[in-house]
């Protein structure tokens, strides 16, 4: 017969107890400089989207990307009523994501513009990228290219 030791209680007598406080945190955690801000709480029903976009991108993330090197590509698809598109990079490889939330100017991104974009590594394991930062540096010539207004434009 074992000896039972008085300090170390049995599985049987274990219980499991939370802490008389409640820890409360907030995430992510908001720092200076960084472009993340208070969304309110998803709806009933309602999944919050796995992807990083400018809205959900930690600080690190954010400062990782500004960092980073600038790519160039053409723009395969956009479409502004889903609110993304995707990127073929000019030196080859897979398509990159790229979120409405992380295109900058004026115009509604359309099949065959130029773009420049950087980096940032999608979230859990960060093996896939989406770009952020896109730039379009030229318009496909002799289309018409809509302004985030709604306004036509001919190129």
């Amino acid at each position: 017969m074992a000896d039972h030791n008085p300090t170390c209680p049995s599985p049987q007598e274990a219980t499991l107890r939370s802490p008389g406080a409640p820890l409360s945190l907030s995430f992510p955690f908001l720092r200076e400089g960084s472009r993340i801000w208070e969304r309110k709480p998803p709806q009933v029903g309602e999944l919050p989207s796995p992807l990083p976009t400018k809205r959900t991108r930690t600080y690190s993330a954010a400062a990782r990307a500004t960092s980073g090197p600038v790519f160039k590509g053409v723009c395969k698809n956009f479409s502004r009523s889903q609110g993304h598109g995707f990127i073929r990079p000019s030196s080859g490889g897979e398509d990159i994501f790229v979120h409405i939330s992380d295109i900058e100017g004026e115009y509604v991104p359309m099949e065959g513009d130029e773009v420049t974009y950087k980096v940032c590594p999608i979230p859990p394991k960060n093996l896939k990228v989406q770009a952020v930062e896109v730039v379009i540096t030229h318009l496909v010539p002799g289309t018409k290219h809509e302004t985030w207004s709604g306004q036509i434009i001919s190129s």
